[in-house]
């Protein structure tokens, strides 16, 4: 039976709250397999085949043979997400090497993306694994950081930079991080009712945060003004446009 059942594979981070929330108060959570991954994971399982659909970052789809972007909605913002950081002890024109968090592709993407074209600076990129400690760092190093633990690390350091901010200041779009992507044509009436699952938790932010805002690195007020003001799940026309650009800018790398 299980083997006939849409495995998604969803973001373990606070952004995902509100999708989270809207599948299993739905109960299109028992309809299908869902699990939780890091954005990288997401993107590995639907590349090789062990999801059918994915929150995955956008930096991953041009790694995949087919996609579709299947719902109205993704993770998002305008202007500064508050969990994708550049954070260091050394002020940012000292900074040589930036150790790149593992469990990221768009955000790491992003960083060299801006390198490039806003910072007009060279650096030695350095790839992380599990276990990777980015508070000991070294002076004139950096970390790019994504995620919840931006919230509990960004006061550890003396330096910080939003990269979705900075991207909005350069292209003056908002920045798209991650969309529900299916790695091949999908029922119609199954895709209908998974966006308005979705749709269920992002139009109910305070039960979200009742629901979730009790644990993890960001909580109460903060989870809420988090989800109201820094992200926008909504797949717009500006979002589908940034990714476009993004993916372009990309290429050129």
């Amino acid at each position: 039976m299980n083997r006939e059942k849409i495995r998604i594979s969803a973001v373990s981070f606070a952004n995902t709250y509100p999708f989270i929330y809207g599948l299993t108060q739905s109960g299109f959570d028992k309809k299908v397999i869902l699990t939780t991954d890091h954005p990288a994971e997401c993107a590995a399982k639907l590349a090789n085949g062990s999801a059918d659909i994915g929150l995955i970052p956008v930096a991953a789809l041009p790694m995949l043979d087919e996609y579709h972007l299947i719902t109205d909605y993704c993770l998002g913002a305008y202007g500064k997400v508050r969990t994708v950081m550049l954070l260091s002890n050394t002020p940012f024109e000292d900074i040589s090497i930036i150790n790149l968090d593992y469990r990221s592709r768009s955000s790491v993407s992003l960083a060299r993306i801006l390198a490039k074209n806003v910072w007009k600076k060279e650096f030695t990129w350095r790839d992380t694994s599990e276990g990777f400690d980015f508070l000991s760092i070294p002076y004139g190093e950096a970390v790019v950081l994504i995620g919840d633990l931006c919230f509990e690390y960004e006061k550890l350091f003396r330096f910080g930079t939003d990269l979705a901010g900075e991207w909005f200041n350069y292209t003056g779009l908002p920045f798209a991080f991650a969309c529900w992507t299916s790695n091949r044509k999908l029922d119609d009436s199954f895709l209908k009712d998974f966006n308005t699952a979705l749709k269920a938790g992002v139009d109910n932010i305070p039960a979200v945060v009742e629901k979730y805002g009790t644990n993890g690195s960001i909580r109460g007020n903060d989870l809420y003004v988090y989800l109201t003001r820094n992200m926008s799940f909504d797949l717009n026309d500006d979002k589908r446009e940034a990714i476009n650009l993004f993916l372009k800018l990309l290429k050129d790398l």
